[in-house]
């Protein structure tokens, strides 16, 4: 039986990722570097110079990015890993990842009715957006669903691939707290309890809402544990 953790095997040439993953990773990257903007335990002679904020170079690729993006152009593993290795010589890396990962889980869907639906109900339809997003952003199934209500697992992940700090992981949970929290509602807490990167067999995820919305669920029913 295939395992489900495992990650479609890399293929570096292969045009596959959506261009908006390399947008968001520059626009972020040019946004959090604007002028006047100093960085804690920052030394500004050392960093400055290498800033993307006022880049003439990064801006003509963020409008070929964007292009490519509206005629859904894809990219290499390997381009988009080069920017990956952009963003972990950064001292505000992991910050990088969690908020390009919450921007391409971003979504303009409404969600009132699904926050009406038992908590049960809409972690299946978290799962399952989450799932849809993923392997459309990536090309790829990314990992696979372990037990309980939202727990993500996966060995050799692109994440994992591209950085084995594992800084990159942040970016999936940058990118589940936002679909859990569309979905959901409320404050959700994802913790990335175990990291390939720290010696770990695997990286798994696991998220939960740590503070209600407004709109509660409905109490849990049998009918509701079928997947949506």
């Amino acid at each position: 039986m295939k395992d489900p953790t495992a990650s479609t095997p890399s293929a570096p040439n292969v045009r596959r990722i959506q261009a908006v993953v390399a947008l968001r990773l520059l626009e972020v990257m040019r946004d959090r570097d604007l002028p006047g903007e100093i960085l804690e335990d920052e030394d500004p002679t050392q960093t400055i110079p290498r800033r993307f904020g006022l880049s003439d170079v990064v801006e003509r690729q963020i409008r070929t990015y964007k292009g490519d993006a509206k005629k859904r152009v894809r990219l290499s593993d390997a381009e988009v890993g080069d920017l990956f290795r952009f963003v972990i010589r950064r001292p505000d890396g992991d910050q990088v990842f969690e908020q390009v990962g919450r921007l391409l889980a971003a979504s303009e869907r409404a969600r009132r009715l699904t926050r009406m639906l038992p908590r049960r109900a809409q972690f299946a339809l978290a799962r399952s957006a989450a799932k849809r997003r993923l392997n459309r952003l990536f090309g790829r199934t990314v990992g696979g669903f372990g037990r309980g209500p939202f727990v993500i697992e996966g060995r050799s992940l692109f994440f994992i691939s591209h950085d084995p700090g594992g800084d990159a992981c942040h970016l999936l949970s940058g990118f589940c707290s936002e679909v859990i929290e569309q979905t959901i509602g409320g404050t959700v807490r994802v913790d990335h309890t175990h990291c390939q990167s720290r010696g770990d067999e695997l990286c798994r995820w696991h998220a939960e809402v740590v503070e209600e919305s407004a709109t509660l669920a409905l109490p849990e029913t049998h009918e509701a544990e079928a997947e949506i």
